[in-house]
C-alpha cells in the first residue's frame, strides 16, 4: 500500500490511488432521486439552462451598454484606453501560453511517466487545464470590452446633472461581468458532471482548476504591478508639476486608466472566476474522499452544484429588485450618496440567497440519509451568505468616505503631513486586520461547532466540510460580490474620461448637446457626480477583496484537508504528524510566514522600479505649453513600459513561488502541510492589512479633493503620497496572495504525491537532492526579484532632467523646483536613461 491509498474497504470512499486527485470517480449521480422523483442529472440540466441564462443576461446587459448615447469626443478616449488594454491583453495571452507549456510539461512528466497514466487521460488533464486558463483569461478579456463601454456612457451620462444613471451604469456594467463570470464557469464544471464519463470527472477537475489558477495568478499579479505603476505615476506628476487631476497633457493618465482595466477589471475577474472553481473542485474533492456511502456522495454533489445554479437566479432576481426600489427613490433626485443603493443591493442578495438557501436543501437534502441534517448544511451555507454581507460593513467602517478611520487620516494630514498619514493609514489596516480576523475565526467557530450536530455519522472530518460550505457560502451572491467589485474600474476611469476628452472646450458644445440630445450640460454639477462616485467605487472595490481573500483560505483547508487524507491512508495512520512536536510541521508553519512577505516585498518592489522608470519617461517627455492633449505615442510608451515591469516582476514571483512549492513538497510531507497552513494565516492577514489601509489612504484623498476642496494644497500633496503608498498595498500586494495561496495548494497537490511517489518507490536520495535544487532555483528568484528588479541607478547619478520649458523645449540648465515635493520627485527621478 502506498501512502496516496485510501481506506480498502468497500464502504470507504473511493481513493485515488497513485495520481491522486486525477484518479477520482464520481458517482451515479443519476441515481439521485429528490423532491418526489426528480433525477439528480435532470435537475443539472437545469442547472445548464440557468447557466445560459446567466449568460444571456449577461450579454444582454452588454448590449444595452454599448447602446447608451455617448459623444464623440468620450467615445475615442474609451476606445483609446480598450486599444492598449488589449495590446496588454494580447501580451499577457502570450505569456500565459508560454507559462501553461511549462506547467503541462510538468503534468505530463508527473502523470506519464512516474504515474504511467495512458496517454489519453494525461491529454484530458492537459486539456482541462488549457480550458480553466482559456476561461480565466476570456472573462478578463470580456469584462475591460464592458467597462469601457460603460465608462464612457457614465461620463457622458453625468452632464445631464442627474445622479441615478451614473450610478446604473456601472452597476449594470458589473451585473454584465458578474453574471457571464458565474455562469461561465459553473456551465464548465456542469459540462464535466453531466457529459463526461464518471471515470476520468477527477483529472479533468484537477486540471480544470490548475489552469485557472494559473490564469489568475499571472493576470491578477501583472495586472497589479501595471495598474499601480500607471497610478503613482500618474499620480507624482499633479504634484511635481502642479496639474489636475487626469490631465490631458500626462502621458502617464491613458496607461492609468488602462491599469484600471487590467489590475481592477481583469484581475478580479480572473480571480473571482479561479476562487469559484477551486472551491467547488475543492468540495468535490472532499465529498469524493471524506463521505462513505456513494448515495450520499451523489446527493451532497447535486445539491451544491444545484445551490449554485439557484444563487444565480437569486441574484438576477435580487439586481432587479433593487434596481426598480432605486430608480423610484432616486427618479428626480439631485443628490444621492452613492454607496447607499449599492449596499441595499448587497443585503437584499444575502436575503434572498440565505431564503434560498434553505429552500433548495430542505429540497434535496430533506430526505434519505441527510434529511435529519439539512437544515445544518443550509444554516452552514447561510452563514458564509450573510458574512458576505456582513465583512463589506466592516471594511467599509476602515475605508469608506464616511468612516471615522479614513476621516482620521484626513485630520493627522493635516497638521502632520505626509507622516501622519501613512501612520494612521497603518493603524487602519491593523484594526481592520483584527476585527475582519475575529469575524472569520467566529465564522469557522460557528461551522464548526454545527458540524458536530451528526455530521460525523456521514463523513470523516465533518468540520473540514463545514469549513468548505462556508466558503461555499461566501460565494453564494457572487454575480453581485464581482459587480460591486466591477463598479469600481468603470466609476474611476469615468471621471477619466470626462477630463481627457475636454469636452468642455469643444467649440458650440453646449448647443451641440441641446440639438442632438435635448439637454444643457450641468458641467460642475457632472464633475462632482463624478468624483464622489469614484469614492463609492473605491469603497466597494475595498469590500470584495476580503471575502475573496477570506474564501481562499477557508476553501484551502478543504483542498489541505484531500493532502492530509492521502498522507494518513483516510485519517488513519501518521497523525501523530501533525503536531507541533513533529519538528518538520512546525518548520513548515515558520517557513510560510517567510514566504508571504517575501512576495509582499517583491510585488512593491516591482512597482517601485516601474513607477521609477514610468516617472522618468513621463517628466522627460510631459510637454505643459502650446499642447493640449499628450501624444498618443507618448501615452502608448507608458503603458509598454507599465507592461514591461509587470511581467517581468510576475515572471520572477511567479517562479519564485513555483520552485518553492516544489521544494517545501520535497523536503518533507508534514512539511508541507505546515507550509500551506501558515501561508493560508499569514497570507489572510497580510491581505487585510494591506487592502485595508490602502483603502483608508484613497478615500481619504477622496474626502479633500470631494468634502473640504482642498486640491492643489499641501493637505492634497500628502493626502496623494499616503495613496501612493497605498496603491500597491491595496491593488498590488493584498490581492495577490488569493491566487498564490490558491495555486500553492493546488500546485501542491502534484507536488507532494510526485514527492511521496518517488519516496515509496526508494528514491529517498533523490528526492532529497530534488528538494535541495529547487529551493536553490527558488532561492536564484527570490533574489532576483529585489536585485534584478532593483532601480538601476545611484544617487551620485548625473545631472536632474530638465524641467519643460514655455516653448516645449528641455532647457539644460532648467532651474530646480522649490517645493519640498517636486524636489523629492526631482531626487527620484535622477539617474542613467
Amino acid at each position: 500500500m502506498t501512502a496516496w491509498t485510501i481506506l480498502s474497504s468497500t464502504e470507504s470512499p473511493p481513493g485515488p490511488g497513485s495520481g491522486g486527485e486525477a484518479n477520482l470517480v464520481l458517482p451515479d449521480l443519476g441515481s439521485v432521486s429528490v423532491m418526489g422523483g426528480v433525477s439528480g442529472r435532470l435537475l443539472l440540466g437545469l442547472g445548464l439552462v440557468v447557466c445560459l441564462l446567466g449568460l444571456g443576461f449577461g450579454m444582454l446587459a452588454f448590449v444595452q451598454l454599448r447602446r447608451l448615447p455617448v459623444h464623440r469626443s468620450m467615445l475615442e478616449v474609451s476606445e483609446l484606453i480598450y486599444s492598449t488594454c488589449k495590446a496588454y491583453l494580447a501580451k499577457q495571452g502570450r505569456f500565459l501560453m508560454m507559462l501553461w507549456a511549462f506547467i503541462a510539461a510538468v503534468i505530463v512528466v508527473y502523470y506519464r511517466f512516474l504515474i504511467d497514466f495512458p496517454w489519453g487521460r494525461v491529454a484530458i488533464v492537459i486539456a482541462f487545464s488549457l480550458l480553466g486558463m482559456a476561461g480565466s483569461y476570456a472573462v478578463a478579456w470580456f469584462g475591460i470590452r464592458v467597462n469601457t463601454f460603460a465608462n464612457s456612457r457614465t461620463a457622458f451620462a453625468a452632464l445631464r446633472g442627474g445622479p441615478l444613471p451614473v450610478h446604473r451604469i456601472p452597476l449594470k456594467s458589473g451585473m454584465s461581468i458578474g453574471m457571464v463570470l458565474i455562469s461561465l464557469e459553473l456551465l464548465m464544471m456542469l459540462v464535466i458532471l453531466v457529459f463526461l464519463p464518471r471515470e476520468i470527472a477527477g483529472a479533468c477537475f484537477i486540471g480544470f482548476a490548475i489552469g485557472e489558477s494559473l490564469g489568475a495568478a499571472a493576470l491578477r499579479i501583472a495586472g497589479g504591478i501595471f495598474t499601480k505603476i500607471a497610478d503613482i505615476g500618474s499620480d507624482l506628476m499633479k504634484i511635481a508639476f502642479k496639474i489636475k487631476e487626469d490631465d490631458a497633457r500626462n502621458p502617464g493618465v491613458i496607461a492609468d486608466c488602462t491599469g484600471d482595466n487590467a489590475g481592477d477589471s481583469v484581475g478580479p475577474s480572473a480571480d473571482g472566476f479561479e476562487t469559484y472553481g477551486v472551491t467547488g473542485v475543492a468540495l468535490v474533492t472532499f465529498v469524493l474522499l471524506g463521505v462513505h456511502d456513494p448515495a450520499v456522495q451523489a446527493t451532497l454533489l447535486v445539491w451544491m452544484f444545484v445551490m449554485r445554479a439557484v444563487m444565480i437566479i437569486a441574484s438576477a432576481v435580487s439586481y432587479l429588485v433593487n434596481d426598480a426600489w432605486v430608480r423610484r427613490q432616486y427618479r428626480n433626485a439631485t443628490r444621492m450618496n452613492f454607496e447607499t443603493p449599492l449596499t441595499s443591493l448587497v443585503w437584499v442578495t444575502s436575503g434572498v440567497c440565505i431564503a434560498a438557501t434553505y429552500a433548495t436543501t430542505y429540497l434535496i437534502l430533506g430526505s434519505g440519509p441527510t434529511a435529519g441534517h439539512w437544515w445544518v448544511f443550509a444554516t452552514i451555507v447561510a452563514c458564509g451568505t450573510l458574512a458576505g454581507a456582513v465583512i463589506p460593513e466592516l471594511v467599509k467602517a476602515f475605508t469608506s468616505t464616511g468612516s471615522r478611520h479614513v476621516r482620521e487620516v484626513v485630520m493627522s494630514s493635516r497638521e502632520g503631513g505626509p507622516s501622519l498619514n501613512i501612520l494612521s493609514g497603518l493603524v487602519a489596516g491593523n484594526f481592520s486586520a483584527y476585527w475582519l480576523g475575529v469575524t472569520i475565526v467566529g465564522l469557522m467557530g460557528g461551522a464548526y461547532l454545527l458540524s458536530g450536530i451528526g455530521l460525523s455519522t456521514l463523513m470523516l472530518a465533518p468540520a473540514v466540510f463545514a469549513f468548505g460550505l462556508l466558503a461555499f457560502g461566501f460565494l453564494g451572491m457572487g454575480p453581485v460580490t464581482i459587480a460591486v467589485d466591477s463598479y469600481g474600474p468603470v466609476t474611476d476611469n469615468a471621471q477619466s474620461v470626462y477630463e481627457l476628452s475636454m469636452i468642455e472646450e469643444i467649440d458650440g458644445i453646449e448647443e451641440s448637446l441641446a440639438t442632438d440630445h435635448a439637454f444643457l450640460p450641468q458641467w460642475d454639477r457632472a464633475k462632482t457626480m463624478l468624483e464622489e462616485n469614484d469614492g463609492a467605487g473605491n469603497t466597494f472595490k475595498a469590500t470584495a477583496k476580503p471575502v475573496l481573500i477570506g474564501t481562499a483560505v477557508v476553501g484551502a483547508t478543504t483542498m489541505i484537508f484531500s493532502i492530509i487524507m492521502g498522507l494518513t491512508d483516510g485519517l488513519t495512520t501518521g497523525l501523530q504528524n501533525l503536531s507541533l512536536l513533529h519538528p518538520p510541521f512546525l518548520l513548515g508553519l515558520v517557513m510560510g510566514g517567510a514566504v508571504i512577505f517575501w512576495f509582499t516585498g517583491a510585488s512593491i518592489q516591482a512597482v517601485t522600479t516601474g513607477a521609477y522608470r514610468a516617472v522618468e519617461f513621463i517628466r522627460t517627455t510631459i510637454r505643459l505649453d502650446g499642447v493640449t492633449k499628450a501624444s498618443e505615442a507618448d501615452s502608448r510608451r507608458v503603458v509598454e513600459i507599465c507592461t514591461q515591469y509587470a511581467q517581468q516582476g510576475m515572471l520572477t514571483m511567479f517562479l519564485g513561488v513555483f520552485f518553492a512549492t516544489l521544494a517545501f513538497a520535497f523536503v518533507e510531507p508534514y512539511f508541507f502541510i505546515g507550509y500551506l497552513i501558515s501561508i493560508a494565516i499569514f497570507g489572510l492577514y497580510q491581505a487585510f492589512f494591506m487592502a485595508n489601509a490602502g483603502g483608508a489612504w484613497d478615500n481619504a484623498k477622496k474626502i479633500v479633493e470631494i468634502d473640504l476642496h482642498a486640491k492643489g494644497t499641501a493637505l492634497h500633496e500628502a493626502t496623494i503620497i499616503g495613496d501612493t503608498v497605498g496603491d500597491p498595498f491595496k491593488d498590488t500586494s493584498s490581492v495577490a496572495l488569493n491566487p498564490v495561496i490558491k495555486f500553492t495548494t493546488l500546485f501542491g497537490l502534484l507536488a507532494v504525491q510526485l514527492s511521496v511517489q518517488l519516496a515509496d518507490d526508494g528514491r529517498h536520495t533523490l528526492v532529497t537532492w530534488l528538494a535541495a535544487l529547487f529551493f536553490v532555483a527558488s532561492l536564484v528568484f527570490v533574489y532576483r526579484s529585489f536585485y534584478g528588479m532593483r532601480i538601476q541607478a545611484t544617487l551620485s547619478d548625473g545631472e536632474l532632467p530638465a524641467e519643460p520649458t514655455d516653448d516645449g523645449d528641455e532647457t539644460p540648465d532648467a532651474a530646480p523646483a522649490t517645493t519640498g515635493a517636486q524636489r523629492l520627485v526631482e531626487t527620484t527621478t535622477g539617474g542613467d536613461r
